[in-house]
């Protein structure tokens, strides 16, 4: 299965960016990484991918000419009871570009730095273990596994 999809990519000539962030000494707050290192482990030739502490101004370079970017994080919100994938555009949000920004002002620093930006999605997972540790919850792993699941399916687009 990921050879033919390793194969659409390739013939459609475009590549992919997966970026995971989140602390993974901190339980289920390691649940973008985690994601990031599976996919990274498919070894799908035209999909990258980052395994990040936390988001940087400095990705807008190198999110600028991919033709999509899905960025994976725990859901820390209470109401995040689900995997949710949600389409995200651009947005100046008028705040400090120094560190831990979001993937929205990663969109629109691309935009205003290079005249460009990928298509771009956010996956959050649910957590609810956010203590020292690298264990991921039972609710994390299962969350993980529809994570994965769910990327294939937008790369597939």
């Amino acid at each position: 299965m990921n050879s033919n999809l390793s194969a659409t990519l390739e013939n459609l000539n475009k590549y992919f960016i997966v970026i995971g962030y989140g602390n993974d000494l901190r339980s289920d707050d390691g649940i973008g990484p985690r994601v990031a290192n599976e996919v990274e482990a498919w070894g799908i030739p035209n999909v990258k991918t980052l395994a990040l502490h936390q988001l940087t101004p400095e990705i807008a370079e190198t999110i600028k000419d991919a033709y999509g970017v899905i960025f994976v994080d725990a859901g820390k919100l209470p109401n995040v009871q689900e995997v949710q994938v949600l389409t995200i555009e651009a947005e100046e949000t008028g705040k400090s570009m120094t560190h831990n920004v979001d993937p929205r002002s990663l969109l629109a620093l691309s935009q205003t730095l290079y005249n460009s930006h990928p298509h771009a999605w956010c996956i959050n997972v649910p957590a609810v273990n956010f203590e020292m540790g690298e264990t991921l919850s039972s609710l994390a792993q299962q969350g993980v596994s529809e994570a994965l699941e769910k990327i294939k399916i937008i790369l597939r687009q």
